[in-house]
C-alpha cells in the first residue's frame, strides 16, 4: 500500500441532507485525526459539495470523475459496464478521464463512504466499487467501505464477489449484512450526531417531511394523508407543527398540500437546516420519511412516526432504526387486502427510546470503527499537521486578501507611483 490522499466516494451535492450529513461527519473526522492528509471526495456533483462542505477539513478536494465513469456507462449492461469501467481506470487512454483516474491512483486509501446508493434500486452505482477494485489491481490501495445500504441485493454483480480485495466494508442494516456476508454496523451519521444535538434551537412541537422521490405508485398521496390526520391531531391538542425539507424542491410537494395547516413560517429549508442545524429535541413528535430525520431525532429522544415509501428500501432503512431501539411506530403500506387496498396502520411501540438512551455507546461503538481505519496519529506528529494545516490556512487567507486589494495599491496600502522621470539639463 502507497502513502497518498485519501479518497473518498459519496453520492454528495445534490443536495440531500441525509447524504451531506455522512460526508460532513467524515471529513470532520478526518480532519482531527488526518488534519495534513489531503482528502478527495468523489461525488456527482462537486461544484456544490465544495460549498456545503467548505472548511470542514484543510485539505479537501472534491472531483467527479468516478461518477462520470459511472453515469457514462449507465445504459450498458451490467458486464458491458464493468468491462468498461475496468478498462478504462487500469488502461486509461481516455481524455475525458484520464486526468482524474492518474490522480485516483496516488491514493492511499479508497473509501466508500455510507448511504443507500449501492443496492437494487441504482444497480448502475455499482460500477463504483468496479472501478475502486480496478484501481487496487494497478496500486494496491486499500479499499474500505462504510455504513453501506444494500438492500435491495443486486442481481449483477454476485453478491459475494462485491466487496472482494475490500480491507473492511460493512452494512449498517441486519438485512444487507446477511446478503453480502459482511459485518453489521451503524450507520456513518453516528460519527455525527452527537455534534449536531444542541447545534440548532428546537421548540417543542410536531414535525413533518414526506418525499415526493423514490416512492412507490401511490405511496405519496397516503403518505401525506396520515401526515394531514397527524397535523389536525396536533392543532387540536394545541401543538405546533412545522415542516422540515431534506431534499430542496423534492420535500416541497408534500408541504404544498399541508400548507392550509402549516404557515409557510414554518416550513424550515434545506439551506437553514445545513446552515443553523437540525431543530433536534426530546421535546418532540416526528411524522418524517426520511431516514435521517428518524435517526437523529430519535437520537436526541424525539418520539414519532417513520412512514416507509418504497417497499425492499425504506422499509429496510427505518427497520434498521427501529432495531436499535427509536421506540418509533412503523407506518409502512400493508399488502392489499380483501378490499382490494393497503392500509395503514402504524405499529403502536412496544418500547421506550433506547436509542436515546444508549447513544453514547453507540457513538463511541461507530467511533471504535472510525478509528480502525484511521488510527489517530501520535501526538506530536498530530501537532505538527495542525500546525502545517493552520500556516497553510493563514497565508491562503492573505492571498486573497491581497487579490481582493484594489489596482493601484502597493502592499503597504500606499497607492503606487510611477518612476519620475530623469531630470534633463538646461
Amino acid at each position: 500500500m502507497q502513502p497518498g490522499p485519501i479518497y473518498l466516494i459519496g453520492p454528495s451535492g445534490n443536495p440531500n441532507f441525509g447524504d451531506e450529513f455522512i460526508a460532513a461527519a467524515w471529513l470532520k473526522y478526518l480532519a482531527k485525526v488526518r488534519p495534513g492528509t489531503d482528502v478527495w471526495l468523489d461525488c456527482p456533483q462537486p461544484g456544490l459539495a465544495q460549498v456545503l462542505f467548505e472548511g470542514m477539513h484543510p485539505r479537501l478536494r472534491v472531483t467527479n470523475t468516478l461518477w462520470r465513469l459511472v453515469h457514462g456507462t449507465s445504459e450498458l449492461a451490467p458486464d458491458a459496464a464493468a468491462e468498461t469501467i475496468r478498462a478504462r481506470v487500469t488502461g486509461l487512454g481516455s481524455p475525458l478521464y484520464d486526468l482524474g483516474l492518474l490522480k485516483l491512483r496516488e491514493a492511499e486509501t479508497l473509501h466508500l463512504i455510507g448511504g443507500g446508493f449501492v443496492n437494487g434500486t441504482w444497480p448502475a452505482h455499482a460500477g463504483l466499487v468496479v472501478a475502486m477494485q480496478a484501481v487496487h489491481e494497478v496500486t494496491g490501495a486499500r479499499l474500505v467501505a462504510t455504513g453501506q445500504g444494500l438492500m435491495p441485493a443486486l442481481s449483477e454483480p454476485p453478491v459475494e464477489s462485491l466487496f472482494q480485495g475490500f480491507t473492511h466494508a460493512a452494512s449498517r442494516d441486519e438485512a444487507g449484512a446477511l446478503a453480502y456476508g459482511i459485518p453489521h454496523e451503524l450507520d456513518d451519521a453516528f460519527l455525527g450526531v452527537t455534534a449536531e444535538i444542541g447545534r440548532a434551537p428546537a421548540e417543542p412541537g410536531l414535525y413533518v417531511c414526506i418525499q415526493s422521490d423514490t416512492v412507490d405508485a401511490d405511496r405519496f398521496d397516503k403518505a401525506v394523508e396520515l401526515a394531514r390526520s397527524a397535523v389536525q391531531e396536533a392543532a387540536a391538542r394545541g401543538t405546533t407543527a412545522y415542516y422540515l425539507e431534506a431534499i430542496p424542491g423534492a420535500d416541497r410537494l408534500a408541504y404544498e398540500s399541508l400548507a392550509d395547516l402549516i404557515p409557510e413560517e414554518r416550513f424550515i429549508p434545506f439551506v437553514r437546516i445545513w446552515s443553523e442545524g437540525l431543530p433536534l429535541s426530546a421535546e418532540q413528535t416526528w411524522v418524517t420519511s426520511r431516514f435521517h430525520f428518524h435517526l437523529l431525532a430519535a437520537a436526541a429522544g424525539a418520539g414519532g412516526t417513520a412512514v416507509g415509501m418504497k417497499k425492499g428500501y425504506y422499509d429496510v432503512k427505518h427497520e434498521s432504526v427501529a432495531a436499535l431501539g427509536s421506540g418509533w411506530a412503523l407506518a409502512f403500506e400493508e399488502p392489499a387486502g380483501g378490499d382490494g387496498h393497503g392500509s395503514e396502520r402504524p405499529a403502536t411501540p412496544e418500547q421506550p427510546n433506547l436509542l436515546h438512551r444508549n447513544l453514547q455507546a453507540l457513538v463511541d461503538r461507530k467511533l471504535a470503527e472510525a478509528r480502525s481505519i484511521y488510527p489517530p496519529l501520535p501526538r506530536t506528529e498530530l501537532l505538527l499537521h495542525r500546525a502545517a494545516a493552520a500556516r497553510r490556512f493563514v497565508a491562503a487567507r492573505a492571498s486573497d486578501a491581497l487579490a481582493a486589494l484594489p489596482a493601484g495599491l502597493t502592499r503597504s496600502g500606499g497607492a503606487s507611483r510611477k518612476p519620475s522621470a530623469p531630470s534633463r539639463s538646461a
